[in-house]
């Protein structure tokens, strides 16, 4: 059970029991054997790996649980690697794959890791049904079928599919945190009616990650202890705490003290602050997010090719990115995010105020005027300013509300929002997670939730195709050009343009080395991460 707990407190007992005789309480290094963070995680919902889908619970479960397989936090190049399954194999008809998970595998309650337990906690995702079990849902499982489409057998496990998916892409999605692996004899001692452990597992953990759940305080702070009997290999550092520090200012000040060992929330302003400081570093780390503008072909104005032209050459991607933008976001024209298989570096449009202006001109509609609705965070506001200046250059009016999220994505969501500016982050570790959002949009007319929908963008039938199509492609070369395809296409055309990939700028003492944030396609990890003087 979780106890309420000072982040503070813990880490000053931790100081002076391993503080050399006669030093003072006033010591400000972190204990060598402990990483302190400071980050927004005031997200996080639930741990329950079946149910979490922020960005900070997921970072949690990501160092808690394994998966069948898994990411190299410090070779996400390399893609899926075998992690709980040591090897797979897929049937000739390409409808089943069988894993073969590693023997001697231990939870952190000290049960074995089962092929049973692989397969029940599939199971039990796909019948809770939360947020994230599209993950799986999209591969034909239901709650009606999952427990004859995935079977154990021994320390084997199947899993039977719809359709001859690509196995990177079926691989891909079993890295997420949704498909972790849980102890099924420890959750099934806490289920309160047909929940399945999800009420304990909320603030709980069950898993055979390199980390034990230690105590989470919300919006305080989360512990984690080290799991000695890792088949991974121990941790290096016995302890990790996650304190919620909300403003980066207090983020700055408490790693300049040496109150914590990594700060996860600089702006560009504190970034610059600390540069040249001899006792600390920044790694830049390229995200999956996609800072994009969506321009709906439900306005009038905006259902125009002309002015979608117009519009590629109206966003100042330069000034911007060398601006408040710089260090934190990178421009980025396609709508899969480096470190993705299939990603583009195509950033062929160019910031031209006199070809927009020419376009708009010819097409008779100087003094037209349309309206963005944009959250109250700093940088979609000062996009859509600068956005707001180009446009008026070109002869264009932008009338710019600003909202709460809340009140803008429920307007998004309600096709009510000409211009939307804003992040999309992936769902998933494939490309099928940004393709099948970007340039999929089977019911144009009825009701959906991809941002082509959101966009009133009829995605054009071949792009449709050929994003299907992928989804089913074996060979892992031909699929990823088969994406490359896809958005050189996208990119001609379509009223969604994606604009700058988001870069997380994390600071931290020189010593630490082995920090991985998980790069665009997972969560942060901490079983390699060491401190060195």
């Amino acid at each position: 059970m979780t106890r309420p707990f000072s982040a503070r407190a813990i880490l000053l007992a931790s100081a002076l029991a391993l503080a050399p005789a006669g030093l003072s309480a006033a010591w400000a290094e972190t204990p060598a054997d402990v990483l302190v963070v400071a980050a927004q995680i005031d997200d996080i919902i639930s741990l329950d790996p079946a149910q979490s889908f922020e960005f900070s619970g997921n970072d949690v479960d990501q160092n808690l649980y394994n998966r069948l397989v898994d990411f190299d936090p410090l070779n996400l190049e390399a893609g899926f690697q075998p992690s709980l399954a040591e090897k797979w194999e897929v049937s000739g008809d390409g409808l089943t794959i069988t894993f073969t998970l590693r023997e001697g595998v231990k939870f952190h309650s000290g049960n074995p890791v089962r092929a049973e337990d692989a397969a029940w906690s599939l199971q039990r995702a796909v019948k809770l049904d939360k947020s994230p079990a599209f993950i799986l849902t999209q591969f034909g499982l239901t709650p009606d079928n999952v427990e004859d489409k995935i079977k154990a057998d021994g320390n084997r496990l199947s899993i039977t599919l719809d359709k001859p998916y690509a196995q990177s892409f079926v691989l891909n999605c079993l890295t997420a945190n949704v498909a972790s692996v849980v102890d099924k004899e420890l959750v099934m001692q806490h289920v309160e009616g047909d929940d399945l452990g999800n009420t304990w597992l909320t603030t709980n953990d069950a898993g055979s990650g390199p980390y034990k759940l230690g105590t989470w305080k919300p919006n305080e702070a989360v512990q984690f202890v080290a799991f000695d009997d890792y088949w991974g290999g121990a941790p290096r550092l016995k302890r990790v705490i996650v304190k919620n520090v909300a403003e980066s200012s207090a983020q700055r000040l408490q790693l300049e003290q040496g109150d914590i060992d990594v700060a996860r929330n600089l702006t560009p302003s504190d970034i610059q602050g600390i540069a040249g400081k001899d006792t600390l570093k920044v790694l830049d780390e390229p995200r999956g997010r996609i800072l994009y503008m969506g321009l709906s072909q439900k306005d009038p104005l905006l259902s125009k090719p002309e002015v979608i032209e117009a519009m590629r050459h109206l966003v100042d991607f330069e000034g911007m990115a060398n601006s408040f933008l710089k260090g934190q976001w990178r421009i980025h024209q396609n709508f899969l995010p480096e470190g993705y298989l299939g990603a583009s570096q195509d950033n062929g449009w160019t910031y031209d105020i006199e070809a927009a202006k020419k376009i708009i001109a010819d097409a008779g509609l100087t003094g037209s005027s349309v309206t963005t609705k944009v959250r109250d965070i700093r940088e979609y506001l000062d996009v859509a300013q600068t956005l707001q200046a180009s446009m008026a250059q070109a002869g264009l009016t932008l009338n710019i509300e600003q909202m709460t999220g809340a009140q803008v994505l429920d307007a998004y969501r309600a096709r009510e929002v000409p211009i939307f500016l804003g992040e999309w982050g992936p769902d998933y570790s494939d490309p099928q997670t940004n393709a099948g959002t970007f340039a999929w949009n089977p019911d144009n007319e009825g009701k959906g939730s991809t941002l082509a929908w959101r966009n009133s963008y009829a995605v054009p039938q071949d792009i449709q195709d050929k994003v299907a199509a992928a989804t089913l492609e074996s060979d892992t070369d031909k699929r990823a050009q088969m994406y490359l395809d896809i958005q050189a296409e996208y990119h001609k055309s379509a009223p969604i343009l994606p604009l700058f990939q988001r870069v997380e700028q994390v600071a931290m003492q020189k010593g630490i080395e082995g920090w991985s944030g998980g790069g665009a396609v997972t969560s942060v990890m901490y079983h390699q991460v060491t401190k060195g003087q």
